[in-house]
């Protein structure tokens, strides 16, 4: 099993295949719209606008599982996240990181990559780095902001 081998539900409830973006480099982003880390989707259009020329996707998904910090249907996390930080990368479906409802590809995400707590997703705005072959690189904190990570995903591209 392979990254590319996971189907997740875009935001309009259709299905993609993650086979889509093989060759990319992706960071795997679970976030939240009333969360002290929401600013953080500046940074993360920042290295959308400046490297998805050169292969860089962001995927974002929205999760409600920390203290309910990501209300509303995926058409108003949409909305909020384009009004109040211009994002380009669009979101998919909310999802559960943690727990037996977990998506099947964070499930996946988070043996090949252990954070410090072990393998449960801490908080929003952990972010996982897969390099253009579908491996997963590296595994960032929610405090690790997007620009600190630039240098490894140029290095990726």
């Amino acid at each position: 099993m392979n990254i590319y081998d996971f189907t997740v539900k875009k935001r309009n409830g259709e299905d993609f295949s993650l086979s889509n973006l093989k060759g990319k480099v992706m960071l795997i982003v679970n976030t939240a719209t009333r969360c002290g880390f929401t600013p953080q989707y500046e940074g993360l259009e920042e290295l959308y606008e400046k490297y998805n020329s050169e292969g860089l996707e962001i995927l974002d998904f929205p999760c409600n599982q920390f203290m309910h910090q990501a209300p509303g249907s995926d058409q108003d996390i949409h909305e909020f996240c384009t009004l109040n930080y211009n994002t380009q990368f669009d979101q998919f479906a909310k999802i559960k990181v943690n727990g037996k409802d977990e998506e099947p590809l964070y499930k996946y995400l988070k043996q090949q990559k252990h954070g410090v707590m072990g393998t449960n997703i801490k908080w929003n705005f952990t972010k996982f780095l897969v390099d253009r072959e579908g491996n997963v690189v590296n595994r960032y904190a929610p405090t690790t902001e997007p620009k600190t990570i630039e240098k490894d995903i140029k290095n990726l591209l």
